[in-house]
């Protein structure tokens, strides 16, 4: 198979990297790795089968190489080697470009119902989960392109981290010990929201005594008992649906329930009304900001008067926390860069009339600074310049977005 031209470049630990040809892509496309250690899985070992993909010793040494070089995703996808996401670029390993005997025999090793695996053929989308012995989880979405499967895996830290880990505002700590109500942690996809839900359970779990369920698709970070009882359902396996599991949920005496995302209006109605009565209610949603948060909140309930809609969000909601990841100056990963409203009578205020006079929620976060600990993306980003973490024009993309 002809190998692509390329020119060495910067280095990993432990790899060598090289970049592709130059192109109006180049700088999100570079290759990495050095074959010796992956291919350490010979052909003799997958057991006389066509694809080196159909031996979970090789796939495991394929995500270990990927953890070691820092790596938060790693693509498989037919005509390219495998690739990963470091650094927030994208980068490949040196070896043989995928074909689809391999992503169809790499998705029968990751994919654990034996429905869906009778049906591969005819699958065109699956999210689930993938564990590797003394490594990690991995976060699995399978999808069909061009007609073939291709998949990526997102790495998940075998420990809860912390919100220091993160680099999470102070507010994530208020807001995760709050009693009841809606928190959402916000955000385009990529961007660290899963993460700092778990450390906001792995904070109550540490502190409260408290039973939390979790509703996910699929579960990512394991939680282990600690002063809290944690139960975590996975859709697909445990339960039908979200909609399903929260539903269920109200009868299984939580206090703090998680609710992986919300998607429909169906799971928006159960967790307003799950915080409505008293129990905090912690989930994600795909928007950039504070603002555009509540207007898509608005725009899963089209049907409901929006003064009757606006007045539950504006009673129900503690809290949202917007996150975009900016690399960092020193080039060591990436920096959280977050906005922040907690949700003051004020905020309500505005929430519920935004026409009548109360300031706008932008406004509202730049006066919250003290003693709420609220910010915008444009007030945070300033400070991680002036601490030297991100460059000024990085700092830019943030507040423009």
């Amino acid at each position: 198979m002809p190998r692509r031209e390329s020119h060495e470049c910067d280095k990993l630990p432990g790899h060598r990297v090289q970049h592709r040809p130059a192109g109006p892509r180049a700088r999100a496309a570079r290759p990495f790795s050095d074959r010796r250690g992956i291919g350490r899985v010979s052909w003799a070992a997958v057991n006389g089968q066509s694809s080196l993909y159909s031996s979970e010793a090789y796939l495991h040494q394929l995500l270990a190489k990927a953890v070691a070089a820092k790596a938060s995703d790693v693509h498989i996808k037919v005509g390219q080697p495998p690739g990963a996401r470091v650094r927030g670029e994208m980068v490949y390993f040196r070896l043989d470009r995928i074909n689809p005997a391999d992503t169809e025999a790499c998705a029968r090793l990751i994919i654990r119902d034996p429905t869906v695996a009778a049906s591969l053929d005819q699958l065109q989308e699956y999210d689930t989960s993938y564990a590797v012995p003394k490594l990690g989880r991995f976060r699995v979405n399978i999808y069909r392109q061009r007609g073939t499967l291709a998949m990526v895996l997102r790495s998940i830290p075998q420990n809860i981290p912390t919100f220091e880990d993160l680099g999470c505002p102070p507010a994530c700590r208020f807001l995760a010990e709050r009693e009841r109500g809606l928190v959402l942690v916000v955000g385009a996809a990529g961007n660290g929201k899963s993460s700092t839900l778990a450390s906001m359970i792995g904070h109550i779990n540490r502190t409260q005594a408290t039973h939390i369920v979790t509703v996910e698709d699929p579960i990512e970070f394991l939680h282990a008992d600690e002063r809290s009882s944690i139960s975590q359902r996975e859709v697909g396996l445990d339960t039908h649906s979200f909609a399903g599991a929260l539903r269920a949920a109200l009868r299984q005496d939580p206090d703090v329930i998680l609710v992986g995302e919300i998607r429909d209006e169906e799971t928006m109605e159960i967790a307003l009304k799950a915080a409505e009565t008293g129990h905090l209610v912690l989930s994600t949603l795909h928007t950039p900001d504070v603002a555009r948060t509540v207007n898509r909140i608005l725009s899963l309930a089209p049907d409901r008067g929006q003064a009757d809609m606006r007045d539950r969000i504006a009673d129900a909601l503690q809290g949202v926390v917007a996150q975009r990841l900016l690399p960092r100056k020193d080039g060591q990963g990436l920096a959280l860069v977050a906005e922040v409203l907690v949700v003051t009578g004020t905020a309500r205020e505005t929430i519920k009339n935004p026409q009548g006079g109360t300031p706008p929620l932008k406004e509202v976060m730049e006066k919250g600074q003290s003693p709420y600990g609220m910010q915008t993306f444009e007030m945070h980003s300033k400070v991680l310049v002036q601490q030297g973490i991100i460059e000024r024009d990085v700092a830019r993309t943030a507040a423009a977005f």
